[in-house]
């Protein structure tokens, strides 16, 4: 029986690789057809964009970093208060947070995104001024896309964090009070810290969500890496080679953090009831979605 269980998973894996590999040899092979008119892939140009690549694709790749770090962090700042917010005994906090969620959940990013940037200087609420911190020039556009992707990723944070501090045993707020803490204290030193460990697996997904939603940027004028890329192509014209080299950066990114993740889940399971024997998933298991010592599958986004 145990011998089927770790079996089954390779053979998937073996063949979802197989699957891969020759789907991309049959189109490259199709793109380097030698017949009259026929498309010809250019590999100078896609090998040029991944192991060299120039200034341009380097700050677009360090401005989507910065982008995501920063649009992350005001997520999880507004993802705490909102869920302590809906969690409130004071009805109108409550309904403040339970209507922030409400609309930035139930609103498209791209249409949050014109809004806070034209809308809001249309309608000279806010123009979005440049600001310079010592050689660091942060324009407007930049400024108005980290806003609102913390603000809607803040949203998203809120339920994640809420269900964290659900999942944490009544009884250690209840001794905390017994021993004299304070409601915040009690929150801040006893349930935020165990929550954390329900917390950090979603937190990773969405931070893996984020490094992608920042090429949503392009339509304000930010020039983070795919618009780096729409560039690019729109000068050479060569959309395949370059779309294709920004879907390999991107897929790096993500991958160097879901190693990172793994990593960091492995560590928190540590000492926990139930852990798996390694701590967490391996790498492998959270990019394919197998287990390499059973059968089961590993949930989550990616």
């Amino acid at each position: 029986m145990t011998a089927l269980r770790l079996t089954r998973p390779n053979r998937a894996f073996r063949r979802a690789l197989a699957v891969a590999v020759l789907g991309l040899v049959c189109l490259l092979l199709a793109g380097c057809s030698s017949a009259k008119g026929s498309f010809q892939f250019q590999s100078g140009i896609f090998f040029n964009a991944i192991f060299g690549p120039d200034n341009q694709i380097k700050s677009g790749l360090l401005l989507t970093v910065t982008i995501s770090i920063a649009a992350q962090f005001i997520g999880v700042v507004l993802g705490v208060f909102a869920a302590l917010g809906k969690m409130s005994r004071v009805r109108p906090i409550r309904w403040f947070a339970n209507v922030y969620v409400w609309v930035f959940r139930g609103t498209p990013l791209i249409v949050q995104l014109v809004f806070f940037y034209f809308g809001l200087g249309v309608a000279k609420i806010y123009l979005w001024p440049d600001i310079t911190i010592g050689p660091v020039t942060i324009e407007g556009a930049i400024q108005a896309g980290i806003f609102a992707l913390g603000l809607n990723e803040g949203a998203y944070m809120a339920e994640i964090v809420r269900a964290g501090i659900l999942a944490v045993d009544t009884g250690q707020m209840e001794a905390a009070r017994a021993l004299g803490m304070t409601p915040g204290k009690a929150m801040r030193r006893i349930v935020l810290p165990q929550a954390a460990r329900v917390i950090i697996p979603p937190l990773g997904n969405e931070f893996n969500n984020m490094l992608k939603t920042t090429s949503l940027l392009f339509v304000i004028g930010v020039v983070e890496l795919y618009s780096t890329f729409n560039i690019k192509q729109g000068e050479d014209y060569r959309p395949f080679e370059l779309y294709l080299a920004c879907a390999v950066w991107f897929l790096l990114l993500t991958t160097i953090w879901g190693f990172i993740q793994s990593l960091i889940e492995r560590r928190l399971a540590r000492g926990t009831p139930g852990a798996a024997v390694g701590g967490g998933p391996s790498l492998r298991a959270r990019m394919i979605g197998l287990r390499s010592n059973s059968g089961n599958q590993i949930g989550g986004r990616m």
